[in-house]
């Protein structure tokens, strides 16, 4: 074929008629003409349609435009879930710029390095964060962006530092903006920042393709159909709420915003919005089952949530279906946009028991519908492991929905790239069905004796005590074993339980080397997405692994 030409290009080009760039910029467009007079966004005792949306958007754009935004700019954002967020998902891209949404709980040190390393010329700014931003901007080395307030009527404190107020930057845009859309479906679309536990965390940039393709597929694997009614537990700031701002639009849907995850609020809004689908880590959906005024049986609304992270605890799964929550296991990271494999349910499993059907459903699982593979590999031979359930080897992604790679940091984007996948560094096997389940991090297995103790299998167990409200397993230096697994508790309001109890427990369920060997009480310190932060309790027990962690 070389030799000759393929008679399938010949005058076959791409054209305006033919070949748009993939943006899911076009999802709100779309749900603005078709769908105009649906409401599209709803907050305390505002809301606003799909046509009031897609104008606000461009001229929030329009006015980001007169302050020379433009492509290849950074606009940070430091917000809650509030409608400026969700807004800021369209029109930072519209300008042709990135859009940097900051973790909202971090410090000021780790705020100054994105801003100063992503280069913002622009930041969003909630009330309640303008002590931590006023810190980070003396803090910064280079020059310092221009701060723009988001005033939040249904939050009481901080103060203003910007030089106007969104509503009114707002109101002085175009209505007629035309929208930047990418020359290149491959343009940058959002900068996001992985939770590094040591050292300066890696700008993660994704692009218009990946995040187009990623919010289809999240309809897809989350079954949300047209005109969902989604609750924003899941802060929009984490991997751009795993492009749910897109996906919402795609689907002509509700954005029911929430500016705190409050179980009460949660179950108030539920009933009254109507809520269908809603997402989270395991840790929003257990202090759900645990509330005091969690509805129970047929008292419940019925929603769809997907739940990320590690193999949820099976105890959440079984708790998550008496509250009325069907759950839906997805699992990614920041590199693949959030989640980008999912638990494909197959026919028959909700006529499963409990405890299996719970079993089934926690696996990783396979590809996003459009994104192209997830497998376990052997780092070494770089071949798939034998689908036993038992060979160990490392999760790795390829396909569309993977980043462009880390901002100014090529040695650790070729890392990840190594051998044409992108490497999780989280360790797993494949099932015969070719499900994933994750065993562990790398660097959270405990090696005891030489036996490989998976602190996820651990903490599985945990989780079924009736006392236990959180739970994590690190490994603490042993003079014998080496290393032996240490239990972090936190344990329900009211509850009680001693060491003895909790390894007790543990022994009637597992191997004498898996139980843990002591136990720690107390609050377990946690990310602002619910992920236990496990380097900490690494350095409260002293492990080795603290150091690299």
């Amino acid at each position: 074929m070389s030799d000759r030409q393929n008679q399938y290009n010949i005058g076959l080009d791409k054209t305006p008629a033919n070949y748009v760039p993939l943006s899911p910029l076009s999802f709100l467009a779309r749900s603005a003409a078709v769908y105009p007079d649906h409401v599209g966004t709803v907050y305390e005792d505002r809301s606003f349609t799909w046509a009031q949306t897609h104008e606000r958007c461009k001229r929030f754009a329009s006015y980001l435009a007169g302050k020379g935004i433009g492509v290849g700019d950074t606009v940070a954002a430091m917000l809650p879930n509030i409608p400026a967020m969700n807004e800021a998902h369209f029109a930072v891209p519209m300008t042709g710029a990135v859009l940097n949404a900051l973790n909202i709980r971090l410090d000021a040190p780790s705020i100054a390095f994105q801003l100063d390393h992503g280069g913002a010329k622009i930041i969003l700014v909630d009330p309640e964060f303008s002590g931590v931003i006023t810190d980070a901007l003396a803090r910064m080395s280079g020059p310092k962006p221009f701060v723009i307030d988001v005033d939040d009527a249904a939050f009481e404190g901080g103060k203003r530092i910007g030089e106007i107020e969104y509503e009114a930057a707002v109101a002085q845009g175009d209505p007629n903006f035309a929208a930047i859309t990418p020359s290149d479906e491959w343009d940058a679309i959002a900068l996001s920042y992985t939770s590094g536990t040591t050292g300066n965390p890696k700008g993660v940039v994704t692009h218009h393709r990946g995040a187009y393709l990623n919010a289809v597929s999240n309809i897809l694997a989350g079954n949300l159909g047209q005109h969902p009614v989604y609750l924003w537990t899941l802060p929009m700031f984490h991997c751009n709420g795993w492009c749910f701002p897109w996906t919402i639009a795609a689907a002509a849907g509700i954005n029911v915003c929430l500016r705190k995850v409050e179980p009460t609020k949660i179950f108030e809004l539920i009933r009254q919005r109507g809520v269908t689908h809603m997402c989270g880590a395991p840790i929003v959906y257990n202090t759900l089952i645990n509330a005091p005024d969690a509805p129970k049986g047929n008292a419940a609304h019925r929603v769809v949530g997907l739940i990320a992270g590690a193999a949820p605890p099976v105890a959440v799964l079984e708790g998550a279906e008496s509250i009325g929550i069907k759950l839906t296991h997805v699992y990614g990271l920041t590199e693949v946009y959030g989640p980008a494999s999912v638990c494909a349910e197959q026919p028959g499993w909700d006529d499963l028991p409990a405890a299996e059907r719970a079993r089934m459903k926690r696996r990783q699982g396979v590809p996003y519908p459009l994104e192209e593979s997830v497998t376990v590999i052997d780092p070494q031979t770089m071949q798939e492991v034998p689908r036993d359930g038992e060979t160990i080897g490392e999760v790795m992604f390829r396909g569309n929905i993977v980043m462009k790679g880390y901002l100014k940091n090529p040695k650790a984007t070729r890392e990840a790239f190594e051998g044409g996948w992108f490497h999780t560094g989280d360790l797993g096997v494949l099932d015969q069905q070719g499900y994933v389940t994750i065993k562990d991090r790398s660097k959270d297995i405990i090696i005891s004796g030489g036996e490989n103790v998976s602190s996820v299998e651990v903490e599985d167990i945990l989780y079924k005590h009736p006392a236990v409200l959180f739970a994590a397993v690190v490994a603490k230096p042993d003079p014998k074993w080496g290393e032996v697994p240490c239990a972090f508790v936190e344990l329900k309001d009211g509850a009680s339980a001693s060491e003895a109890d909790i390894i007790a427990f543990c022994r009637t369920h597992l191997s004498g080397f898996k139980t843990p060997k002591a136990v720690v009480f107390g609050p377990i310190p946690k990310t602002s997405t619910g992920k236990i932060q496990k380097f900490l309790l690494r350095n409260e027990v002293g492990s080795a692994k603290a150091i690299s962690a």
